[in-house]
């Protein structure tokens, strides 16, 4: 059976881009990071913020996902922006399908810290804090509690990442080889 790109999601601090590269690292596959892929394309984030709306960020980084998915083959592990799963549906036209597609598809996982919401949002605030590009601490957590119910929703598997990253590994590898059939 051929698996479909691994695709990860979930909020900023959640350890998508850390457990991608790991992950892709022991399964001998591509790994790319989404925000990544923006910067190269349209420059550093929050100064692409500073001078264009939300909307149009994430319109552009919509853009951004069809062009690396374009050619699934060169792209083994995904992780996806933060808020990606989180725009209006008319963000835009393709938007709505794209996502119900990444949602519903077996090889998309959920990052989170912790499944309980308060733990989950104590957790991220604490992660993105320690990052160069972070807002207060009032405000990421007023965004994790708006995102959470909305992450933690999703039909997609999710995995909890207040633990041992190889823990975190082993379960989605496991998943993984349980998809592909071996």
């Amino acid at each position: 059976m051929t698996v479909d790109m691994i695709r990860l999601i979930g909020p900023g601090g959640a350890g998508k881009t850390t457990i991608g590269a790991l992950l892709a690292r022991r399964l001998g596959l591509t790994f790319v990071d989404l925000d990544q892929e923006f910067a190269a394309s349209a420059g550093d984030i929050s100064q692409y913020l500073d001078s264009h709306s939300y909307g149009d960020y994430a319109k552009r980084t919509i853009d951004v996902y069809f062009a690396v998915t374009a050619s699934a083959e060169a792209v083994g592990v995904l992780a996806l922006s933060s808020g990606f799963m989180t725009y209006p549906s008319d963000v835009h036209a393709s938007y709505e399908e794209c996502r119900n597609d990444i949602a519903s598809s077996p090889s998309t996982f959920v990052l989170l810290p912790s499944l309980d919401a308060e733990a989950c949002v104590a957790e991220t605030v604490r992660r993105q804090l320690l990052r160069p590009f972070s807002r207060s601490a009032e405000r990421e957590a007023e965004v994790i509690r708006a995102r959470f119910p909305i992450y933690a929703n999703l039909p997609a598997r999710r995995v909890e990442t207040m633990r041992p990253v190889e823990q975190v590994l082993d379960e989605i590898v496991a998943a993984h080889d349980a998809l592909a059939g071996r």
